[in-house]
């Protein structure tokens, strides 16, 4: 079964956001080394039962529309694709890659939250 694996959160301010994460939750910060103005979330260590890895992006890039965007996880992308569509989603966000990580894709679902589903490829160019 497919699952959350990770979550985007929009900022406004990224040293205020980041330093609130930190603080409040001790959520280590750091600069992913990409186009956007993205910093990554460490949740929790390997050895903690709970927590999935995220992001904080800046409001205006995020493909999210400016809110809440989780990830799940999927073994077939273009499968999965299909099946959202079928399902009457939009696609917001076509298969695009992520170089040397994977591909993803963002749909509307059928209550208007756009999710975003991911697929692991270490080769994608």
């Amino acid at each position: 079964m497919p699952k959350i694996v990770h979550f985007e959160l929009p900022f406004d301010d990224a040293e205020r956001a980041n330093k609130f994460y930190a603080d409040v939750f001790g959520w280590k910060s750091s600069k992913w080394d990409g186009p956007e103005d993205y910093y990554l979330q460490d949740t929790g260590g390997d050895d903690e039962p709970y927590g999935i890895g995220g992001a904080l992006i800046a409001r205006e890039s995020a493909v999210n529309f400016g809110g809440t965007l989780v990830v799940i996880n999927v073994d077939d992308l273009d499968a999965y694709v299909a099946k959202v569509t079928a399902a009457g989603c939009e696609i917001v966000t076509p298969r695009s890659v992520i170089p040397g990580v994977g591909w993803f894709a963002n749909f509307r679902d059928t209550e208007g939250n756009v999710v975003g589903m991911f697929m692991d490829d270490n080769n994608a160019a």
